[in-house]
């Protein structure tokens, strides 16, 4: 047991003996490990060192080449400047000595000039004394003082040169007397020549064709509802007969039918007719026309280069084309006295802008709906005033009739343009103007009447449809309505046959399920 109690004991100095053997040699190990650790920091520190130091050099000597670049093109600089400034100084000498001895030149020709004058004077006082004394002694011979001599030679010469202007006075009046109406005529005809244009005559008749005749039957409608529609919306006739592939509209008024023709093409293209469609493609068709309207008018104006005119001059020219005068289109009308006017002003050394501004505008009094009671000349001036256009072209355009007096030479310019276009063979015709004149006034008649909306006379004129406001007219009053308009065109206008009058008076109510 005690041996077993020394081994033990043994075995555990032994293992204290090893761990202080092993603690010992560790330590040292870490010991040399931690100065190896510090000699190779401080190594890498030295080799850091001399980099950074290195580097620093580089950048020193880098400025300092810099800055000795700098110095140097500074010195350039300087020097050049010195060169500049020395090289003024020598040009500036230079002058100084040209100028003076300029100026010395100067004297010396000031010098002589003043000499040269001293004897001229004196050469002008002999002279002077010469020509008095051969005065006196002529006054001696022809016993007349110089003065007289003076106003007997100044009548002479006078009473001459009267006789001599008269002469040619009387020359030049009988000269312009023989060439005045020879050269007016030449003017006139070359100004016809250069500005030749067609002529188009409006008639009161558009032609729509179709494919085939069912498509009439579609457009009269049930009991011919939809032709009824179609007539009262637009106020044409609208006339189907036998004629094979087409429809005949008929009204005196360009733009109606116009509106006419174009909805009954957008209806039979679209394929639905009945009256709610056909309103709703008239109104459609009313706002393209009167787009069309401006675009003709704004068209018309770049054409013929004339600019700066009021919009609504310009809607009203777009109008023209709708417009005829004794069945000449007025817009072609206009368009052509426009050219002539600058033709012909240019021929008379005016200017040609503002006579063709004033030809195109001429006749402008006759496109307003509502016209007054005032002739269109003075109606076109009044409206031209009143959209700023300048006060020779206002006055042209008044005095084309000759019912306001002529202020400048472009009135008789208008005047004459137009009774050119005017005078044409076959441009224009009377038995139209006035048959469109009676229609005219046939719709104005029933305007008058109030509760009226609408009026369109149709059938040649031979019928006159009246609309009335529903809830301002009511039956019976519209009866008599019809009964006191008969009268009224009985007793105040001129027309073969009779005239229908037809009120139409109609209620509607209109609701929308959503």
């Amino acid at each position: 047991m005690v041996q077993i109690v020394f081994i033990i004991i043994g075995v555990v100095a032994g293992l204290v003996i090893g761990f202080i053997i092993t603690g010992t040699m560790l330590r040292k190990a870490v010991e040399r490990k931690s100065e190896n650790i510090l000699h190779d920091a401080e190594e890498k520190s030295e080799v850091i060192k001399k980099e950074k130091i290195l580097q620093a050099k580089e950048k020193f000597l880098q400025l300092r080449t810099e800055h000795e670049a700098i110095i140097n093109e500074k010195n350039n600089n300087i020097l050049k400047n010195e060169n500049r400034q020395k090289q003024k100084e020598v040009l500036l000498s230079q002058k100084m000595e040209e100028f003076q001895r300029k100026q010395k030149e100067v004297q010396t020709i000031k010098d002589n000039l003043t000499n040269q004058l001293e004897i001229i004077t004196k050469k002008q006082t002999d002279i002077e004394k010469l020509h008095k004394k051969q005065v006196e002694q002529l006054e001696i011979i022809s016993g007349l003082s110089a003065n007289e001599a003076k106003g007997q030679l100044i009548e002479t010469l006078k009473e001459e040169a009267k006789a001599e202007a008269i002469v040619q006075i009387k020359d030049i009046v009988e000269e312009a007397k023989l060439t005045a109406n020879q050269e007016s005529r030449k003017i006139v005809i070359e100004t016809i020549q250069r500005t030749a244009t067609e002529h188009a005559v409006e008639n009161t008749v558009s032609v729509f064709n179709i494919d085939n005749d069912e498509i009439k039957g579609r457009i009269i409608g049930r009991e011919g509802r939809n032709i009824r529609a179609l007539e009262a919306l637009t106020g044409v006739e609208v006339i189907i007969d036998d004629s094979p592939d087409a429809i005949i509209l008929s009204g005196f008024d360009p733009v109606r039918r116009e509106i006419a023709r174009l909805a009954l093409h957008k209806l039979v293209t679209d394929g639905r007719i009945h009256p709610a469609r056909i309103e709703e493609v008239v109104a459609k068709t009313k706002k393209q026309i009167e787009q069309e309207i401006i675009d003709t008018g704004t068209r018309i104006t770049i054409d013929l280069g004339i600019h700066g005119m009021s919009h609504e001059l310009i809607r009203m020219i777009g109008k023209m084309k709708y417009r005829s005068s004794y069945g000449q289109n007025l817009l072609q009308h206009s368009k052509e006295v426009a050219n002539l006017c600058a033709t012909m002003a240019a021929e008379l050394g005016l200017n040609p802008k503002k006579a063709k501004r004033a030809g195109l505008l001429h006749d402008i009094g006759k496109v307003p709906d509502n016209e007054p009671e005032l002739p269109h000349a003075l109606l076109g001036m009044k409206l031209a005033e009143k959209f700023k256009e300048k006060p020779e072209i206002c006055n042209a355009i008044g005095a084309h009739h000759e019912e306001t007096e002529m202020l400048s030479l472009y009135a008789p310019i208008v005047q004459a343009c137009d009774a050119i276009s005017g005078a044409r063979p076959g441009a224009r015709r009377e038995v139209v103007e006035a048959y469109i004149q009676r229609l005219n006034h046939l719709e104005e008649l029933a305007l008058t009447y109030p509760g009226v909306v609408k009026t369109y006379a149709i059938q040649a004129g031979r019928e006159l449809r009246v609309i009335v406001a529903a809830d301002k007219v009511t039956d019976n009053e519209a009866t008599q309505l019809s009964m006191e308009l008969s009268r009224k065109i009985q007793n105040e206008m001129t027309y073969p046959g009779q005239i229908k009058i037809a009120v139409i008076r109609e209620t509607r109510a209109i609701a929308y399920a959503k």
